[in-house]
């Protein structure tokens, strides 16, 4: 697995925001729960279907990203 294998993008898939592959929930609904103190169990207890490996992924890509 890439480092990318965790977000997808298409403009049939919610007109092209990215999202976790395999799923509707945009990536950035992740960061809206960290941004209001929720945890990350909360974000996987509400969005079953994103893998955890994938939100661990997601983090440590933008944390990369960020350093850069």
């Amino acid at each position: 697995m890439n480092k990318y294998d965790f977000v997808t993008m298409d403009a049939e898939i919610m007109h092209g925001v990215p999202v976790f592959k395999g799923t509707r929930v945009p990536i950035e609904t992740l960061f809206d729960y960290l941004a209001t103190g929720e945890s990350i169990d909360e974000f996987l207890d509400d969005f079953p279907t994103v893998p955890k490996s994938f939100v661990e992924m997601a983090l440590e890509y933008s944390k990369q990203a960020l350093a850069a």
